[in-house]
């Protein structure tokens, strides 16, 4: 399953078309985000899917997280969201 990574100029909807797709294909979905505005977006974009999946018949919950990258050698800390079936 691949990681779905947001940043603070993606597309709310956008993300969460890809957030549903996944979901849909592999039972469950992962979005990475750094920073405040990626953060947002990203929880937007989980709102929306869950409307998405919803008219599918599938309840889902967000299971906040954080992880580190390595981004050009210097670590940062990053919000992961686990979507999946309630």
């Amino acid at each position: 399953m691949e990681l779905i990574k947001v940043s603070a100029t993606s597309r709310s909807t956008a993300v969460a078309g890809a957030i549903a797709g996944v979901v849909r294909e592999h039972g469950r979905a992962e979005v990475q985000a750094i920073g405040a505005g990626a953060v947002n977006q990203a929880v937007k974009a989980a709102a929306i899917a869950r409307g998405y999946l919803l008219l599918d018949g599938i309840d889902v919950v967000l299971i906040p997280s954080f992880g580190e990258v390595n981004i050009d050698g210097v670590t940062r800390t990053a919000v992961k969201f686990t979507i999946e079936p309630r």
